[in-house]
């Protein structure tokens, strides 16, 4: 039996169990990364309009269409054209992130995996799932929350998994930064993966995420050995629920894990794909949400104090104690965040909480005065 650990939700409904919010607010969750926007309207036609498609299999590797458009976003987005070989369109990208590993990790003793640390809790299942050693790659404020090289230690590793832009600290990473990493992977021959799921919410054009594709190519590693990139539509066009993801990279393990995947079951249903396809190939959408963002993350920084964000919708807030911070600001204001500790181990995230700011500019300006007054006496 996989003993896997409780997922941060649930840990969070057992720490509030017994505390009564305060009804004299609306209540306001800003625990989760699910954007609460409405999916564009043109988007849902589209399922609408392919529901006769119901009655086809799907193929597990996708259609043509998707493919294209998928492509066309990489080559739009990061000016890097990809070959049909060299990416798979996915159930989302959680699928890939859960079963990539146990694919890539079967048969090699010993097997190792690194990840960031806090971390999106499926890098910890995989690797469970995998039987395989875990490295935590801690990331601290004083680094800039970067995970540090240590050369003994990348010897060991088979997997390595970066988060640029990162959940939950909102950190970026610069390309001479990933660069370092993607020579690591070539020089000790491990899979380098960057979650890229956030790479197009962000404040700035100037300043754009950067894709691991892109700095494999300015180090002359054209063909991506040993790179794995992933994404997905969920933040970028407010549809989760169309669970629409893609890997892409290294086109030799990319081969098997495309026969693999014809065994695990993760067909995307064609309305799906015929309705993925139009999104991922339209850019004009996106823009809506992504000042949406920026302007919620502007509100938050000028009514809180806090420095900037420069990608995702999250706040990494400095707190004394997240469980008591957390309880005591449901039961003052009715407002849930994430405490930090249940993304990391080993002490890492104590002391922060997670703030998703995923609601429209007026509810996020409300919501923030209420945290503010509340910071106000908690430090008191």
């Amino acid at each position: 039996m996989i003993d896997f650990q409780t997922y941060p939700f649930e840990k969070l409904n057992e720490l509030l169990k017994n505390t009564t919010p305060n009804t004299k607010y609306t209540f306001s969750n800003l625990t989760i990364g699910e954007p609460q926007f409405a999916t564009p309207q043109f988007i849902q036609d589209t399922l609408k309009s392919n529901t006769s498609l119901l009655n086809k299999y799907p193929k597990s590797g996708g259609e043509s269409y998707l493919y294209d458009a998928m492509i066309g976003f990489v080559k739009k987005r990061f000016n890097i054209e990809l070959k049909a070989n060299e990416l798979i369109p996915l159930f989302g990208t959680k699928e890939a992130l859960f079963n990539f590993p146990q694919f890539y990790l079967f048969d090699k003793p010993n097997a190792t995996i690194a990840f960031s640390n806090p971390f999106y809790q499926i890098y910890e299942g995989s690797a469970i799932a995998s039987k395989a050693n875990i490295i935590h790659l801690d990331l601290k404020e004083e680094n800039s929350f970067l995970p540090i090289l240590n050369d003994d230690e990348l010897k060991k590793c088979d997997m390595v998994i970066l988060n640029y832009p990162n959940n939950p600290t909102g950190a970026t990473i610069s390309k001479d930064e990933l660069a370092k990493w993607a020579k690591k992977s070539l020089e000790y021959d491990f899979v380098l993966i960057n979650d890229e799921c956030y790479s197009e919410i962000y404040p700035n054009e100037s300043n754009k995420p950067i894709s691991l594709l892109e700095v494999c190519n300015d180090i002359g590693n054209g063909g991506f050995k040993n790179a794995i990139v992933l994404n997905s539509i969920s933040k970028r066009s407010s549809a989760p629920g169309l669970r629409s993801g893609f890997i892409a990279g290294d086109s030799t393990i990319l081969k098997e894990y495309k026969k693999y995947r014809t065994y695990s079951g993760c067909a995307l249903p064609l309305p799906l794909q015929k309705t993925a396809a139009i999104a991922w190939s339209d850019e004009e959408h996106i823009q809506e949400f992504r000042a949406i963002y920026k302007q919620n993350l502007k509100i938050a920084k000028n009514i809180l104090g806090i420095d900037d964000t420069k990608a995702t919708f999250y706040i990494w807030l400095k707190v004394d104690d997240d469980l008591e911070f957390t309880k005591k600001l449901y039961e003052s204001k009715n407002i849930k965040v994430l405490p930090g500790r249940y993304l990391g181990r080993d002490g890492m995230g104590e002391g922060y909480v997670r703030i998703a700011l995923v609601e429209d500019n007026d509810t996020t300006a409300e919501v923030m005065l209420r945290l503010k007054s509340f910071l106000d006496r908690f430090k008191q």
